[in-house]
């Protein structure tokens, strides 16, 4: 079973959960004309360590916790593993979208 971006990552792609992956499952690209992660399923190890990375609790941990959105990262994983890397924002950057309530 693998973790899942859900729909609050959509316009907001911190990237924070990059950077803690271990298997480097976690990818950019974009989604309905805005910037968004996925988790490849197929990748994905279930460690845990991108979840507490979410400044935004973007991050679900069962794909049926969001079976939407998990059909939606393993749609996107082959485009997106395309793309490069992204810079993760700064620390303290504020979410764009008001719905995403900040998590520390």
């Amino acid at each position: 079973m693998a973790y899942v971006i859900t729909e609050k990552c959509l316009a907001e792609r911190y990237g924070d959960c990059v950077e803690v992956c271990p298997v480097d499952c976690i990818h950019p690209g974009t989604y309905k004309g805005d910037v968004f992660m996925i988790i490849d399923p197929k990748e994905c190890i279930d460690c845990g360590a991108c979840i507490p990375a979410c400044p935004i609790d973007a991050i679900v941990d069962a794909v049926d916790k969001d079976p939407e959105y998990a059909k939606i990262n393993a749609d996107l994983t082959e485009e997106f593993k395309k793309n490069p890397k992204i810079e993760t924002r700064p620390p303290g950057d504020q979410p764009r979208k008001s719905t995403n309530k900040r998590v520390f």
